[in-house]
């Protein structure tokens, strides 16, 4: 994850630090919406950071809406953080729930969006 550093002389603390550049990131569309971040651990011991310290930047990027865990399935940046208009954000969510309300896989309703898309 060279995309992210910590500057020990900043007067910024490193936890807003890394939660700055990853905001930033995913503003940016370097990390685009779904992109799975490093676990905790991983981006700590690149960053030479305590673990609690990378774990506050991801809990505070998930209060903001910016990223969600989704378990053993990681840290992802969220639709919003990526900049995706909130009107599609409305319109995939009203398409997930009509293609549930009508029985439809996920694996189906995702496919019926490539279809449409082609």
């Amino acid at each position: 994850m060279s995309e992210i550093s910590i500057d020990p002389a900043s007067a910024v603390p490193p936890y807003e630090q890394v939660r700055l550049r990853i905001a930033s990131l995913a503003a940016d569309g370097v990390y685009p919406a779904g992109h799975k971040l490093p676990p905790v651990r991983a981006l700590a011991g690149e960053l030479g950071l305590a673990v609690n310290t990378v774990a506050r930047a991801y809990r505070e990027l998930e209060q903001a809406g910016l990223v969600e865990t989704r378990g053993r399935a990681g840290t992802v940046i969220t639709a919003r953080a990526a900049g995706t208009p909130a009107e599609a954000q409305r319109a995939a969510r009203a398409y997930v729930e009509k293609a549930r309300a009508l029985g439809i896989t996920d694996e189906q309703a995702v496919e019926l969006v490539r279809a449409a898309l082609n």
